[in-house]
């Protein structure tokens, strides 16, 4: 019988594939004598098959536990996994060969962060027993390890497949290397890496003509994102260079570090390679790169990749869909957001959050509100991310009273904690509407300003805002000695403000300046539009604000600087380059300084040429001599 016939094996035989020796090509799967376990459907149903097997006494069979465990510990569908009935199997059965080990131990290393740990907790276990791992066992146990950052229990584990020869092995090797990789030790990463993948690598090339293994292409992938993960962006672009096959999985490796790391331009430029090699994109390249294509308002490419993902079927979730939502945002038009938007199949509390920052970016208060009321009604609750949305809606069009109204209602309703962001939101929004009591006399009040950009260097000792903007606030009262001061602790922690840029695409062409910039092919032709800007705008009674210039120069050398702000750079150089009458988009990646954004008022009027800057904080649509804040910003 079939019973009589499972009976019959070893029961220390290794079964599967996946858990152990390889069994012959001609040998039966274990899975094909049990069928019935295969037809389930429900945790339930296994469970009365365990019943069976029970009362039958089949569970004494080794093959027939085996499958049983499988099936609820390492089964593709998720939905039908469940760990702790799996180990009940596991404590129970009579014979617990090297298979059954690899088995449950690969299903808690696949599972969260806690049920991780407890793989390697079974490990140990199954040393105890004297069961000996195979080359089947350290793949997960190395998972286990990357994934809960356990480097010491990991670097033992390495030298226990020294032991045993497993050296050889590129799967435990390529997870060694993912190991070091997700633990952030790169050199021990890269002499792995090096010695062992690199050195096969170029052996393969030879042997079969340089025809790459997936797994090879795998880890290749894993060591650029340890770097992109150190922030080493040079160091990812080498090893990708070097690649003589690559994935999409590679690119889209490249183009979401490169993101993480502010790195928009490359992330994009990178993308436009990867288009043409002729490679089909897939649902996480258009994810990765569409955050790229919105910080650096690249509207052209952002509406070919939303043609892209709808001509191939891409499916439209909340994930895309609020990239989506945000590109369109992000690069000035609104009313495309909304329509994705309005079509999403589902929402949740992440695509409510992004067009409620649609809304508020662009100086739409009345329709954040709005949209954030339809979210509580649809059932959603808001998250922190939504409630910091909402009250730079309120900020940006100064809504004192709403804004302390959701402010409340976010901690006494909601139960949420407060982040620095929230309450910098509140402390902008007090402060310019001149309530300088409530917002603790930040406004313009330097020793409260000094209090306060200490507590955040404390906080974040490396980031440049609190510096330069306590800088800033020496700077308008002429207190020069402080801002020196200041600059040379800055410098002494080696922290870099950074520097002022704006971009702007013609043409499906990203065009990049800073200030001061003369590295354009048009430099010449950009300056001399900058001259007749600046005396068109003098015969039209403009002056320069150079209160704005927080540095100790002349006033006509404090005009000149005013004359050379990317974005001003930037305005000329689309004047020159597209037909009279078409609207400007400009992307800056700081905020807009009160000379320039009265500059461009004018610009707009004189030109006669709809302009939109989207700076750090908002947009800004000038047309006609005025602009959509309405001066409040």
């Amino acid at each position: 019988t079939k019973n009589s016939r499972v009976t019959t094996m070893n029961p220390t035989q290794t079964l599967y594939p996946s858990g152990g020796n390889s069994p012959s090509p001609h040998s039966t799967h274990p899975s094909s004598l049990f069928p019935q376990i295969n037809r389930c459907r429900t945790m339930r149903d296994l469970s009365q098959i365990h019943a069976t097997f029970v009362k039958s006494g089949q569970m004494r069979d080794t093959l027939a536990a085996a499958e049983l465990l499988r099936f609820c510990a390492t089964t593709s569908d998720l939905l039908h996994r469940d760990l702790d009935y799996a180990h009940k199997i596991f404590t129970q059965m009579p014979h617990r060969n090297t298979f059954s080990w690899n088995t449950i131990i690969r299903g808690f290393s696949e599972s969260e962060e806690q049920n991780a740990i407890i793989a390697i907790a079974l490990f140990h276990e199954m040393m105890k027993d004297s069961v000996e791992p195979n080359r089947f066992t350290f793949p997960s146990l190395l998972k286990a390890c990357a994934k809960t950052g356990r480097i010491e229990e990991g670097k033992q584990i390495h030298a226990l497949a020294l032991k045993l020869g497993l050296s050889g092995d590129e799967f435990v090797m390529s997870n060694l290397v993912r190991m070091y990789v997700m633990c952030g030790l790169m050199r021990d990463a890269c002499v792995l890496f090096y010695k062992n993948i690199i050195g096969r690598d170029m052996a393969v090339m030879v042997v079969d003509g340089g025809r790459k293994r997936d797994g090879e292409v795998v880890i290749w992938n894993v060591m650029i994102d340890g770097y992109m993960r150190l922030g080493d962006c040079k160091a990812a672009r080498t090893l990708f260079d070097q690649m003589r096959v690559r994935s999409v999985v590679s690119w889209n490796t490249m183009i979401s570090g490169y993101c993480k790391n502010g790195c928009f331009k490359e992330a994009v430029e990178i993308f436009c390679e990867m288009r043409r090699v002729d490679l089909r994109l897939s649902y996480v390249t258009l994810v990765s790169v569409l955050p790229a294509v919105s910080r650096i308002g690249s509207l052209e490419l952002g509406e070919w990749l939303h043609s892209y993902a709808e001509s191939n079927r891409v499916e439209i979730d909340d994930v895309l869909g609020s990239a989506l939502i945000d590109m369109y945002s992000k690069c000035g038009v609104v009313e495309r957001a909304v329509e994705v938007f309005e079509r999403l199949p589902r929402k949740n509390v992440i695509t409510w959050s992004a067009m409620i920052n649609g809304f508020a970016i662009h100086g739409l208060a009345g329709d954040a509100i709005d949209c954030f009321c339809r979210m509580r009604e649809a059932g959603v609750k808001p998250s922190d991310v939504a409630y910091i949305n909402l009250l730079t809606a309120c900020s940006h069009a100064g809504l004192v009273e709403e804004g302390r109204k959701y402010f409340s209602q976010m901690v006494n309703v909601d139960g949420l904690d407060p982040r620095i962001e929230h309450y910098g939101c509140m402390v902008d929004l007090l402060g310019r509407s001149g309530l300088l009591e409530e917002a603790e006399q930040m406004h313009g009040n330097v020793e409260m300003g000094k209090r306060v950009a200490n507590i955040l260097m404390d906080m974040v000792p490396q980031d440049s805002g609190a510096y330069v903007a306590l800088s800033n606030m020496y700077a308008s009262q002429g207190n020069w000695s402080e801002v020196s001061e200041m600059r040379l602790r800055m410098k002494e922690m080696d922290i870099r403000k950074d520097p002022g840029c704006s971009w702007i695409d013609v043409d499906g062409v990203l065009h990049e300046f800073l200030v001061e910039d003369d590295s354009h092919p048009r430099a010449k032709d950009i300056n001399s539009k900058l001259a007749e800007i600046s005396e068109k705008l003098r015969l039209a009674g403009y002056r320069p604000i150079t209160t704005q210039v927080l540095l100790n120069l002349e006033e006509e050398d404090k005009e000149n600087a005013l004359h050379y702000h990317s974005e001003k750079i930037a305005v000329a150089f689309g004047l020159i380059s597209t037909t009279p009458g078409k609207p400007i988009r400009i992307v800056k990646n700081l905020r807009i300084c009160e000379d320039c954004h009265s500059s461009l008022k004018l610009i707009s009027k004189v030109y006669e040429r709809k302009i939109t800057v989207r700076d750090r904080k908002r947009f800004h649509h000038f047309e006609n001599g005025s602009c959509s804040c309405m001066d409040y910003w």
